[in-house]
């Protein structure tokens, strides 16, 4: 149940003559011939953090400059972000190799426990075993080491790498983990690399106290466009490449474009596209062949998503609404005023008129027509009992003078201690019945 899996050949006749392949075999036959087509004596864009492979670039050099003057400077706690695939680990790697006979060092990228987990695999990279001892017994053995090595005059480092994933909690654990000082120096030199994601964290509130420890944050930006061809050159060279035009100019430009100076999407790319032109038994990579990949891939920006599109493609019609409805303007009509509010109006200006005493044949004349027009108009819009007209209000005015002599009639002015709206006379007819 265990065998590998084995490559048969197709014809039945010869089964039993053809040699059995298993494919471990057949994989290193394909490597062996795919490194004969080039030349190389090994694969120049592979997935492992090969030290000999580091391309330096211009802010990789940074890096790693003011990583050992913050360890020779002993200034305690170091950040290093990047993206993914910038050759953080690489540069670790380098940086923890210049230190091979001045400092003691610890790399640990296990960063996914808890804070007794963390300080396991540090006494473990030392050799010591922390198996059922707690957290204080373990800092006893760790400052145990960290005292020989100083009496020994050598450094301390510690390398955290991935330390983004590393919880609150055990950052903090990490942050006490400088108090491990005497009053002249740092025993221990603490670097935390990791993801842009770690200084985002490092900047919380909660965190104030690590963030103000760290004396460099250092940062590692992608390529340019010349130092990923002077990249690419690199690494072919150090796998042993004689052929200076395996990529062509423009591969380089599409390269360069599509891959935004990530070493590690560099390395996806020129992979795919020498084997691609290994299977097309060429010896060269051009603009072409560039383009091909990059489509297959799906490494291209949308500006190179647009070239690729045929010319000839016809554009998309626009969709339209099955349900579509006409669109229809309502405009509400504005109510129209009615007679009211009109006949109101003017009797209150006939009223001020009237009391200021000027009684003009206009505003008779004015008066009458706007009586006749209210009565008609609560005749035919209010159904209302018909009112008492001005002749019957009159009239009804000498009963009650009777009744009491002593009252004084209404002055035309003031009938029945109601002002006059309009500042007429009562009609002739009621003046001869008083």
């Amino acid at each position: 149940m265990n065998e590998p899996h084995r490559r048969i050949t197709v014809n039945a006749e010869d089964a039993e003559r053809a040699p059995v392949i298993d494919d471990a075999e057949y994989a290193q036959s394909a490597e062996r011939r795919f490194l004969e087509h080039y030349g190389l004596n090994e694969q120049p864009f592979g997935v492992t953090p090969d030290p000999r492979f580091l391309f330096l670039g211009s802010k990789h050099r940074q890096a790693l400059a003011a990583l050992t003057y913050g360890t020779e400077s002993n200034r305690g706690f170091l950040t290093l972000i990047a993206q993914p695939g910038m050759g953080k680990t690489s540069l670790l790697f380098r940086y923890l190799e210049g230190l091979r006979n001045k400092a003691r060092t610890v790399f640990l990228f296990q960063t996914d426990g808890d804070s007794r987990d963390l300080m396991f695999y540090v006494l473990a990279d030392l050799g010591l075993d922390g198996t059922g001892k707690d957290l204080p017994e373990m800092h006893a053995m760790l400052n145990q080491v960290l005292t020989k090595e100083m009496r020994a005059g050598r450094r301390f480092v510690l390398v955290i790498d991935e330390a983004q994933n590393l919880t609150e909690k055990v950052l903090e654990s990490v942050r006490l983990l400088s108090n491990f000082e005497t009053p002249w120096m740092k025993l221990m030199q603490i670097v935390l690399a990791g993801q842009p994601q770690l200084a985002d964290r490092l900047a919380k509130p909660s965190m104030a106290q690590l963030r103000q420890r760290v004396s460099f944050a250092i940062r590692i930006e992608p390529f340019t466009h010349e130092e990923v061809s002077s990249y690419v050159d690199h690494r072919l060279w150090v796998a042993g490449n004689k052929n200076p035009s395996l990529f062509s100019v423009g591969a380089r430009t599409l390269l360069a474009d599509n891959s935004e100076g990530i070493p590690r999407n560099v390395n996806n790319i020129c992979f795919s596209a020498m084997s691609f032109c290994w299977a097309m038994k060429q010896k060269a990579i051009d603009r072409e062949m560039m383009r091909d990949v990059l489509a297959d891939m799906d490494f291209k920006s949308p500006k190179e998503k647009t070239d690729f599109a045929p010319k000839s493609a016809v554009p998309p019609k626009q969709r339209i609404s099955r349900n579509a409805r006409a669109a229809v303007l309502t405009v509400k009509e504005l109510p129209a005023r009615g007679w009211l509010p009109k006949i109101g109006i003017a009797g209150v200006v006939l009223f001020a008129l009237g009391w200021s005493g000027g009684y003009f044949d206009v505003g008779k004349r004015l008066a009458l027509s706007l009586r006749s027009i209210s009565a008609s108009e609560k005749s035919s819009v209010v159904p209302t009992p018909v009112p008492m007209s001005l002749a019957s209000a009159t009239m009804a005015a000498p009963s009650d003078s009777l009744a009491n002599p002593k009252q004084k009639a209404p002055s035309p002015d003031n009938d029945a201690g109601v002002p006059n709206p309009v500042g007429i006379q009562p009609p002739q007819s009621s003046r001869q019945h008083n």
